[in-house]
């Protein structure tokens, strides 16, 4: 269910339509990637430091400059009276399509020409049964294509297209809504709402990728005798199960009532939600036999053989959760120019695992809230405002999936000398080791109640807005606002059973009774950072339960879960006078602390409330620092000018200061420490690079960047100004900087030598702003 706003019919017909350009001719060229010149460190004691390849640095490491793309967009609409005053009939639909290029890394060595398209469509009919009963029906519908086209094989040494390699695979996402709204007027004071709704999702995937070959990584790490990088046709490590779909219904009643100077509302919320077959399948389709990938190494073995890994990654499921909430809210006018709000509300959270038992069951989260706003003269001219509330978080559906159900993540260390050049894979792995998890994730089921902690609370942060808004003359307004969200409480796995077993040895328990338990399919846990945590254990045998209470000292933590952040906006603004309109917002922001959220973006982690920060208190060492999502200045500006009766410029403007940067390396002062073995021989996860700690921002930070958008407006007095081309320019200087750079140091270590490899791509760009686009529409509104 979703509770939305759109578009009605009423007592007049209205349509209208738009077509909308955008040409990859126009487009400006995108800035290629480079593998940049990291400074290679001197000997740590006994340890030393290597570039990871000699020939890297300075090189093209992903051709971007024809990754272009061109759109049109079609839509329309129609809307008007099926019977006055009685019954009314709204019709929109838009059809959007693109084709573009995308040429991967020289590691990819391919070239995708894609092609995408999306048509949606709403409608909605509104009867008005009674003056005092109506009733709206909503539906929509959103249908989705997205990677259609052809892969091609790419030549670094001439930046040309080569050979057809296979076509793509074709992501479908087939959304439908269906809603229904009945509100009853049933007296002046008394207003009953019912809102009723679902949805249902496939996300189907039609594969063109057929090939029964595994996936290659890291190719730029191994070498054929002709100097050439290994490739083949694949480009999945993973694959999407053939029945995956998600759906939700959803209930909502409130009822308002109006006493006095009171406008009182009570309401529930309900919402239950069920995914089928969601997340990655480690099987090939087209060779079921096949469900691991390579990835190469630079590492060089004493008998001048090469390291490379076989990985085993998966965790198709089901799950389903539910969501319930009841709230009572008072609208109090204290005077006639003061308003307070006083509102409660109470959140549960069930989530299930693909059999239905509860892993996380969460009761009676009680949500305070309170607003005021002041109307100082009585006139508008001045409003002060504040509120305060708690806001709690459910888990989604997708946290199931590897905390909760069966999950694989396995890795196979080998060794080769040669290659197949037709297949890019090894010709002669050898000495591989048994498969073996970092995390217990070995495809065993895993019991609900000793996944999380039991004594689990949900998310929640506390909320703090005061602000003002004053009319300056008869011209402007300005005004400005300040707000402070505090994380309470937060959810994410923890994967340290050797700190459990050393609380439970400290209560007299013998942690080698409770091996499965501790290192088996559980060995990840959901729990509460900086919270006492009851996590269950069973002995081998199955006659013992017992909650170990883990305390952060137990963990091995300094502190727990820590999110704050503060802003103070401040504006100016003119109104449109029927010449021009401007307003300029600047922000100044701090967020710091070491928990981002339920997902890790610098190095893209989106497993929900499943990141590796808190996995074990290594890995948490460095991590409190500036929040990568939080931009410290801020400023904005939009306008529009009227310069004729039928021709209106705007232009917007945003420039902002950059992203903290990140070094991800080994741990401790040694340089090479991989506690967990997260590592792997491989990257960087442990906020230490060099033998130094290195908090995120004390590394510095990303450059501004400064964004400025312009528009032409004209719409004919000859067709009565209801027709109006437009052209749009976006990032008009074409201004491209990294929003976020690589934040990996190493990209393997070597033991038998002692040597950490440098990343030749540490601190280059991963993402950057787009480059400048124009865009022509044509709109029609009768």
């Amino acid at each position: 269910m979703i509770n939305q706003v759109g578009k009605r019919g009423t007592n007049e017909w209205h349509f209208g339509g738009q077509v909308l350009w955008q040409p990859r001719s126009l487009e400006g060229n995108p800035v290629n990637y480079h593998y940049g010149h990291p400074t290679i460190p001197g000997p740590l004691g006994t340890l030393t430091y290597q570039p990871d390849d000699p020939s890297k640095p300075g090189s093209l490491y992903r051709y971007r400059n024809d990754n272009k793309s061109w759109e049109t967009v079609y839509s329309a609409y129609l809307g008007g009276p099926l019977i006055k005053d009685k019954l009314y009939f709204f019709l929109a639909g838009e059809t959007t399509k693109s084709k573009g290029t995308s040429v991967g890394s020289i590691d990819s060595g391919n070239v995708w020409e894609y092609q995408d398209k999306q048509t949606k469509i709403y409608a909605k009919l509104d009867w008005n049964i009674t003056d005092n009963n109506v009733l709206e029906l909503t539906t929509l519908r959103n249908n989705t294509s997205n990677g259609g086209g052809s892969y091609y094989d790419f030549n670094y040494d001439t930046l040309k297209k080569g050979a057809f390699s296979s076509k793509g695979d074709v992501t479908k996402d087939n959304a439908q809504f269906y809603i229904a709204h009945f509100t009853s007027y049933i007296t002046d004071a008394a207003t009953l709402s019912i809102l009723a709704g679902k949805a249902h999702f496939q996300d189907p995937v039609v594969y063109g990728n057929t090939s029964p070959l595994p996936f290659l990584s890291q190719t730029s790490y191994a070498t054929l005798p002709d100097g050439s990088h290994p490739h083949n046709a694949q480009t999945n490590t993973t694959w999407t199960m053939p029945g995956a779909k998600n759906a939700s219904r959803g209930l909502r009643v409130d009822f308002d009532y109006k006493l006095g100077g009171h406008d009182l509302m009570v309401g529930m919320d309900n919402m239950y939600l069920t995914a089928t077959d969601q997340g990655p399948s480690q099987f090939n389709p087209f060779n079921p036999s096949q469900d691991f990938y390579w990835r190469y190494y630079p590492t060089v073995y004493a008998d001048g053989s090469h390291r490379v890994d076989k990985r085993n990654i998966g965790w198709a499921t089901s799950m389903s959760t539910s969501q319930k909430a009841w709230y009572l809210q008072d609208n109090w006018q204290v005077a006639s120019n003061v308003l307070l709000s006083i509102g409660l509300r109470n959140d549960h959270f069930t989530n299930n695992n693909n059999l239905g038992q509860a892993f996380v069951d969460e009761k009676n989260q009680w949500e305070p809230r309170i607003g005021a706003s002041w109307d100082v003269f009585g006139d508008s001219s001045f409003k002060v405002y504040g509120n305060a509330g708690r806001y709690y978080l459910a888990l989604p559906n997708n946290a199931a999936e590897r905390a909760a159900n069966v999950s694989t993540f396995l890795v196979s260390h080998c060794h080769y000398t040669t290659i197949d050049p037709a297949t890019g894979e090894p010709a002669d792995p050898s000495n591989c080791t048994p498969y073996a998890s970092p995390d217990g994730e070995n495809g065993a089921p895993k019991d609900p109640q000793q996944v999380a902690a039991r004594n689990l609370k949900p998310e929640y942060e506390d909320e703090f807005i005061v602000g003002f808004d004053k009319k300056l003359g008869s011209s402007w307004v300005y005004g400005a606002k300040a707000m402070w969200r505090d994380l309470k409480a937060a959810i994410d796995d923890e994967c340290s059973p050797g700190q459990i077993a050393t609380k439970m040895t400290s209560m007299g328990l013998n942690p080698g009774e409770y091996s499965n338990s501790l290192y088996g399919a559980s060995y990840c846990r959901l729990f509460n950072p900086g919270m006492t945590n009851n996590m269950l254990v069973v002995s081998d045998d199955g006659s013992s339960r017992v909650n170990v209470p883990m305390t952060t000292k137990d963990w091995g933590f300094t502190r727990g879960a820590v999110r704050k952040y503060g802003s103070l906006n401040l504006y100016l603004e003119h109104p449109f006078d029927g010449k021009w309109y401007g307003r300029i917002d600047y922000t100044y922001s701090r967020g710091f602390g070491n928990t981002e959220g339920q997902v890790r973006s610098d190095f893209g982690q989106g497993d929900i409330s499943k990141t590796e920060d808190w996995d074990s208190w290594q890995l948490m060492d460095g991590q409190y620092g500036d929040l990568i999502n939080v931009r410290t200045h801020q400023l904005r500006f939009r306008g529009d000018y009227q310069i004729a009766p039928e021709w209106l410029l705007s232009a917007t403007l945003l420039a902002q200061s950059g992203a903290p940067k990140e070094c991800l390396g080994y741990f401790g002062p040694d340089g090479n420490g991989d506690p967990t073995g997260y590592n792997n021989g491989g990257s960087g996860n442990y906020h230490w690079c060099n033998g130094k700690r290195v908090t995120p921002g004390s590394n510095g930070h990303t450059p501004w960047t400064e964004l400025l958008n312009l528009g032409v407006h004209y719409h004919p007095a000859f067709a009565d100004n209801k027709l109006g081309f437009n052209l749009d320019v976006f990032n008009a200087l074409n201004q491209q900087r990294a929003t976020q750079v690589q934040p990996s140091f190493p990209t393997s270590y070597d033991g038998a030598s002692n040597t950490v490899y440098v990343n030749s791509y540490y601190g280059q760009p991963t993402f950057t702003t787009p480059p400048r686009t124009m865009r022509f529409s044509v709109t029609y509104d009768y």
